[in-house]
């Protein structure tokens, strides 16, 4: 009797600790690209990265997985002057990573800094005026009532003079490590003022050089997730995976050098636009999830999205338009996609846009580069003719789509030029009815799509993918971020 209760005192331990040890370790989570900076306050980080940082720091309001704006480091706030004025309380008992707590000199500072960065949106910023230790005021130099979606940006500690460096911002995690090339490790950060949040201890994000080793990892299980597309989820045994939809809220597109020759004339991208098949590509490069956008935003953004039938799939019409310019089968077309190639999804949809233009008479050829020469000689340097990338906005509105198009914006990477576009845009901002506003951001869309800036292909249908009974939680954002926050380690009897 001695011996049997021993044996079950010993069993009981073994099945607490291993209870333990499921409700507290950590996820480990794939990702292809890495941050370019862990600075919130530096505009020039990849998708990936502010993915990343979107579990380390938090702005005045924050989205949930309905679009909305919530309170968040502001617990509330008031618009005055018909959208000129913005009054914000801040939350009490928000502490910094360091254990300081957020005061509203932290977030005049952050602006500040951000307005000077460039943030879309933030230059309509007039003065940021600290009232209380708990009340801050935002003066706008024009009224804009669609001036919250840009109060996301990451409040930093007011004094830190080292931000990529001495990383501290108030969210669910810190980071406890970072080496390039290999992981960046985040840790639950206990005085969060979400008491409930976050559920894991740990994340440890691991870095891939491309899908192909990702993949290996994950099938081996040396990571417990990753976010995948629609061809990699097929791939993986369902029964050892569960697979979450995840928007990109971002727009796919094959972007085009609107200077560079022959794709300066615009008949030649109208060409390129009917020569293309949407859905091809979605059910070749995408198992057929997927749905067409055909427009410069996302389809999420409901209320302003364009869904443009102005390109329907017609190779006929297509050749016509390249014979018009000169081209023909004794004088083909050559056209260079330069692609990223890291990322999977876009090298897929670069070799079915290659075989599509092929029967319209385009000689389309693939250029693959590694992500810093893409972000050198493509987004900054725009020594290219045509690109596959994927466009997502650091807030939920249209203009975080659609600003880059202005003539003279510093990341207009395409070289779109349209002084109705300019004019339209302009007047959208400045509007302050939200029906003429609407009205306006519809009409700017219309206006890039009649000019064929690029192929507008979808906004693409991501998954997440996490072992098998092990992981629940997963959320779908309107913006393209992973929130390690909410997902939770299921416990097993």
């Amino acid at each position: 009797m001695k011996k049997f209760f021993i044996l079950f005192l010993i069993i009981a331990i073994v099945l607490l600790i291993s209870c333990n040890r499921m409700q507290h370790d950590g996820l480990s989570y794939g990702f292809t690209t890495e941050p370019t900076t862990l600075d919130p306050l530096n505009p020039s980080n990849t998708a990936d990265g502010r993915s990343i940082l979107f579990n380390v720091f938090e702005g005045l309001v924050k989205p949930n997985t309905e679009g909305n704006l919530m309170p968040c480091i502001a617990e509330s706030w008031v618009i005055e002057q018909d959208g000129l004025i913005y009054d914000f309380t801040l939350r009490e008992g928000v502490f910094f990573h360091d254990g300081s707590f957020v005061t509203s000199l932290d977030v005049k500072h952050s602006l500040d800094i951000a307005v000077a960065a460039g943030f879309n949106g933030l230059n309509n910023i007039e003065e940021v005026i600290t009232i209380e230790n708990n009340l801050i005021r935002i003066i706008l130099k024009t009224a804009d009532p669609d001036f919250l979606p840009y109060l996301t940006v990451g409040i930093v500690k007011a004094g830190n003079t080292d931000r990529e460096k001495n990383i501290i911002g108030t969210g669910p995690f810190f980071i406890e490590s970072y080496s390039p090339q290999r992981n960046l490790v985040l840790v639950k950060f206990d005085n969060y003022w979400q008491n409930n949040l976050p559920h894991l201890e740990k994340v440890t994000i691991v870095f891939f050089p491309n899908y192909d080793t990702l993949m290996v990892a994950l099938r081996g299980g040396s990571i417990d997730g990753a976010f995948i597309t629609g061809s990699m989820a097929a791939q993986l045994d369902h029964r050892q995976f569960d697979i979450f939809n995840n928007r990109s809220a971002g727009v796919q597109l094959l972007a085009f050098n609107n200077l560079a020759p022959p794709l300066n004339d615009i008949n030649i991208r109208r060409a390129l636009n009917y020569g293309i098949d949407i859905q091809g590509i979605i059910d070749s490069a995408f198992f057929g999830q997927g749905v067409p956008s055909a427009s410069p935003i996302i389809p999420g953004l409901s209320a302003y999205y364009v869904n443009s039938q102005a390109y329907t799939y017609n190779p006929d019409l297509a050749m016509n338009l390249l014979s018009q310019a000169g081209f023909n089968n004794a004088n083909r077309l050559t056209l260079e996609i330069t692609v990223p190639s890291n990322f999977t999804m876009h090298v897929d949809t670069a070799q079915v846009i290659t075989n599509q233009l092929e029967k319209i008479g385009v000689n389309a050829s693939i250029k693959l580069v590694d992500w810093p020469t893409w972000l050198s000689d493509v987004y900054f340097g725009r020594q290219y003719q045509a690109t596959i990338i994927s466009i997502d906005s650091s807030s939920v509105s249209p203009r975080g789509f659609l600003a880059r198009y202005q003539s003279n914006n510093r990341d207009n990477f395409l070289n779109f030029n349209s002084a109705d576009f300019d004019r339209v845009y302009n007047a959208a901002v400045t509007e302050t009815d939200r029906s003429a506003r609407i009205g306006y951001y519809r009409e700017a869309q219309r206006i890039i799509i009649e000019n064929a800036a690029g192929v507008y292909i979808q906004d693409i249908l991501y998954f997440i993918a996490l072992r098998g009974g092990a992981f629940g939680g997963a959320l779908d954002y309107p913006l393209y971020v992973i929130d390690f926050a909410s997902i939770y380690r299921i416990t097993k009897n």
